[in-house]
This record gives structure tokens, sequence and C-alpha cells, in this order.
């Protein structure tokens, strides 16, 4: 999910509304557009017609009985959130999930409000239906169902899915299952155009059909071609094989044909994008009908099959060509499916305190379908895992094995959430994971605050300037090297944060390094040590590298040690910047 959603339009009637208009727009300059009237209402209705989403600093009911006249339907009307004239509550009245909850959450760190959410799926943390596979593309061929299996599945009545599990979807509560044969209710994804008659396995009309951007048009022709020839043999390959034209994901040729009208718009008028591959490409590609005369005219024996093949392996792990070449008196046309990348999200849980897990790492949570991590790190946020999630957790010491099992499971398509504490990405599970990950999965990395970057805020500021980050456990890395790295930045007079610094079994380590770094730094240099930073029973010691007990010392700690500019300033650890200030 990303962190903006598009312009949008801010109303206030009062003083204090204005205020708070002007807070926002200084705080989201890019997005925010503050609309005035002399009424207003007229203010919203301009709002409505030009923005993506409003803020209303309005009463509920006022902004109401502005806006009912106007409401289309929530997929494309503008998400609206009303906040109260204290800016005690940002409450989502349209939109929910198409931006409305969001934007409710978002309004908190600037107003400091409450985001009051009522939409039944985000109250009991279920995937909403009407979001299902929407970052993938997916459409709703009829909405009007929605409503109807949306309440089944809130209901915990069964309902059968069928089509999901080939695609990195977020996950549906236990009682969404393929195996509830006898189900009123039904969900299916599936690119197959004939559902008013009957679905796979002797379903009947009334599902909730989703459909995927499953297919790839490859589409070939001679110059001039007109659009209605290229389309007339588009749909009539589509159709031959039973496909919706809903689950197209884009029409490919090759670059020769980038400036092809009669191409490029036979796509439009269908709201296709078109790509394009060059011809040294398409000819790697092996199809069941070359062509040594399109060999000589354009370089590659296959434009169509070649092309859908090339793009159906360019956004998936695989392709499956479901329509071979068709002909008409100039133009070629095949269709190929895609086998969907899976997605790995690598999810730093930052350093313990609920309130510093970014609400990217939760949006990334609740997005997975399997959730892979350390059994303690996962307890942290179990309460924010979705109903229906695979967790696989494990033990100390197995990081290579959850790093294998959260590829694993990405690689066979699904949607994996790898968490860790702090940034993945320092001393964690990133590292390992991208180690072993290949280019068939999509992989997200997911920010968290470090460790040290929470040790340093509650000690003061000794990261001020140039500092460096040292593991002193040597299970991997053997002690000459971390000794040299400890030595390299003692003589750069780096302020130097350290992991991993002392356990029972490894005890003499951390002695060693600060007798390294006391041979470059005077004994009053300042050295601070957070043990379970942010958490409820954190410790915050100050002292200095001359009378630090390393006794005192745990895994659990970071150690800091100052570089020689390095300072204590009212009980507060402080390297300064160095600067000269004009």
């Amino acid at each position: 999910m990303t962190e903006t959603m598009g312009r949008i339009g801010v109303v206030a009637a009062t003083a204090s509304g204005r205020t708070a208009a002007e807070t926002l727009r200084a705080a989201w300059p890019d997005e925010v557009r503050v609309l005035t009237a002399d009424k207003a209402g007229d203010a919203l209705r301009e709002a409505w017609r030009t923005c993506d989403a409003i803020v209303s600093f309005l009463a509920v009911g006022a902004t109401v009985r502005v806006l009912a006249p106007l409401l289309g339907h929530k997929t494309t009307d503008p998400a609206v959130v009303c906040v109260d004239e204290s800016m005690a509550f940002a409450v989502a009245v349209l939109g929910g999930h198409h931006g409305g909850n969001l934007l409710a959450h978002r309004l908190t760190g600037v107003l400091g409000c409450t985001p009051v959410v009522t939409t039944a799926s985000d109250r009991s943390n279920v995937t909403p239906l009407d979001s299902y596979g929407a970052d993938l593309g997916f459409t709703v061929h009829d909405p009007t169902v929605l409503a109807h299996v949306g309440a089944a599945v809130l209901s915990g009545e069964p309902v059968r899915i069928e089509g999901a599990d080939d695609w990195p979807l977020p996950p549906l509560p236990p009682n969404v299952t393929s195996g509830a044969e006898d189900a009123a209710h039904h969900i299916l994804v599936t690119d197959h155009a004939a559902m008013d008659c009957m679905c796979h396995d002797g379903w009947f009309g009334g599902a909730l059909v989703y459909r995927p951007k499953s297919l790839v048009v490859g589409v070939g022709s001679a110059r001039g071609v007109s659009a209605e020839e290229v389309g007339t043999l588009v749909d009539q390959a589509l159709a031959a094989a039973a496909l919706d034209p809903a689950s197209v994901r884009c029409l490919a040729t090759v670059d020769l044909k980038a400036d092809e009208e009669g191409i490029l718009q036979a796509a439009a008028a269908r709201g296709w994008e078109v790509v394009t591959y060059p011809a040294e490409a398409l000819a790697a590609v092996a199809v069941p009908n070359p062509s040594e005369v399109v060999r000589a005219e354009v370089g590659t024996p296959s434009v169509a099959e070649a092309a859908a093949l090339h793009g159906a392996r360019t956004h998936g792990r695989d392709a499956e060509l479901v329509v071979e070449k068709r002909k008409s008196a100039n133009a070629t046309a095949a269709v190929a499916r895609l086998a969907p990348r899976g997605r790995l999200a690598i999810v730093g849980l930052g350093p313990g305190a609920r309130d510093l897990l970014t609400p990217r790492a939760i949006a990334a949570l609740q997005r997975a379908s399997v959730v892979v991590g350390l059994e303690q790190y996962l307890d942290q946020v179990r309460d924010l895992i979705r109903p229906g999630t695979r967790v696989i957790a494990s033990g100390l010491g197995q990081e290579e094995e959850r790093a294998r099992t959260a590829v694993a499971e990405a690689s066979a398509g699904r949607a994996v959430a790898l968490v860790g504490s702090g940034d993945a990405g320092v001393y964690a599970m990133a590292s390992p994971a991208l180690e072993f990950a290949d280019a068939d999965i999509d992989v997200d990395g997911v920010p968290g605050i470090t460790a040290a970057v929470a040790a340093s805020n509650l000690l003061g500021a000794p990261l001020g300037h140039d500092h460096a980050y040292i593991s002193l456990s040597d299970l991997h890395t053997p002690w000459e090297v971390i000794e040299r790295r400890v030595t390299a930045a003692a003589e750069g007079d780096f302020t130097v944060c350290f992991y991993n610094p002392r356990s029972r079994a490894r005890d003499w380590q951390l002695p060693k390094a600060l007798a390294i770094l006391a041979a470059h730094r005077p004994p009053e240099t300042p050295v601070g040590y957070v043990r379970n930073a942010t958490r409820p029973d954190q410790t915050v010691t100050l002292t200095t590298l001359a009378e630090l007990d390393p006794a005192r010392i745990d895994m659990f700690t970071v150690v800091v040690v100052g570089s020689s500019r390095s300072r204590a300033v009212a009980g507060r650890f402080v390297t300064p910047r160095g600067y000269r200030w004009a």
C-alpha cells in the first residue's frame, strides 16, 4: 500500500478547521488542496468533482447531506473522512476500503486525532472482499454479489473458493476453503469467460468471480493493418478459448510495430497497454508455429506467439500458450497465460514497542498469506496477523532455515512475509533471504526502526556524526576479521555501535574490542548501553570508556562507544556534527 493517495481536497468552515487544513497542507504539500468558497457545501462539491479523497472539517451529518446526492459507486467515488472541531476523531465516512480507512489513520500522525473505522472486515481484521486482489489487478465480474458473499465470510459460514491458490493473494478466514463442497457461497478466481452457465466442477452462477490479469495477447501484423481487423482477430482468439477480455494484462508485439496505429488503436479501444520487445528477444522464444518468412521480414520466426509467451514470462514465473497463432489477411494473434510471481515482503518489526512498528509493516503482515519468523518475534504481532494466515515459527539459531522456507513459499507463488526485529536489513533476515531468492519472485523490503537507532535516541544523539555498526558475534565471522574491523573503526575515529556484544558463551570479545578502542580514545569517552530498548523492562545507562563494566552487558543490549569528539551534555550522550554554523 502506498503512502500517498492522489489529490486530497480539504474543506473547513471554522477558524480551527482552517488552521488544521493548513497544517495538513504543510505536512502533505504534494497531495493537499485546500478548497474555499462562500459556502462550505460548494467547496465540498468541488472537492468531490476534482479530488481523489476529501478531508471535511465539518460534522458527519452536514457532510453527508451535501454529498449524498452525488454518490455513485464506492470504487469510483472519492474517499471521505470527517474530523470534528476539537480534532479528537477522524471518521472514515465513505470509501473505507478504497482509501478512507488509510486516510483516517494517516491523519492521526499529523493532527493527533483517533481514527474511527467502522467497516466490518477491518474491525474483524479480515481481508475485505471488495479489495481482494486489487493490487494484482483483479476485477469483480459482478459487484452485486460482493455484499452477499462478504457477509457469509464475516459470519463464519462455509464459503468455497477455487482458483486462488495460483495467485499471491492475502488470506481469507478458515471458513473460506476449497474443501467446502456443500457451501452455499462460492468465490472463484478465473480468466474463463463462460461463467453465466456453469462454473468449475459443476458450480452454477451466483459465485463471486474475480478476473485476474493472467493473459497476454500477442499480435503481429503487416504495415497499415486496420484497428478493426486487429480487434476482430484478437476477440476471436479469446473467444476460441472462452477467455475473458477483462483478464488481459497487455497486448504484446515486436518493437518494430511500436508505432503501428492499427495495433495501438485496437488495444486502446479495449483499455489494454501495448508492450513491445526486440526481435532478438522474441527469436529466443520456442514456439509451436515458427515462420521463416516472418524471420526474413522482422528478424524473428514468430511475433504473435513469441510476444505472448515472452510478455507472460516477463510478468510471471512461466507461461503457457493457451491460444496458438490465428491469422487474418494482415494480422496474427495468440494468447499466453502467465504463472503469477510470488511475493516476499521482508519486514522489520522495529525494536519492540508497538508504536514503533510502522504502518507499512502492519500492511505487509496483513497482506501476507504466509508469515515466517522467529517465534518470539511472531508473538509480538500475532494480534495483527489476519485469520487464515499460515504462520511458520522457528527458534533461535535457525535463520538459514527461516530464510529458505520463506523463499520457497514465495517461489511457489504465495504472498509471504518474513519478519525480524529492528530493520530486517541490519543483522537480520533480509541478507540470508536475498542470497537464496532468484528473479522469479517479487521482493519488497519493509524498513523498520533498528535497535541502534532506538538506543541512540534513548541515549541522546551519539550517532550524530560518522559511525559504524559492528557485530561481535564470531559464530559465523572469524574473530580476526572482527578485530580488524574494530581496529579500523578505532583508527578512523568512528562512533561504534556494537551488536551481539556479549553472551554467556562469548564473554571475552567485548572487553577485547573496548581495549582496542581505548588505545585510540581518552578514558572519559562516553559509552552508552541500552538493554531491551523501547520495551517495558528497558534500561538506559550512560558511563565512560574507563568505567564501563562489561559484565553488565548481554545479548539484549546495544553498546555505543563515542568518538574522540563525543561528550556528555546534561546527562545526554552527544556526538557533535562538527559543522561550523554561520
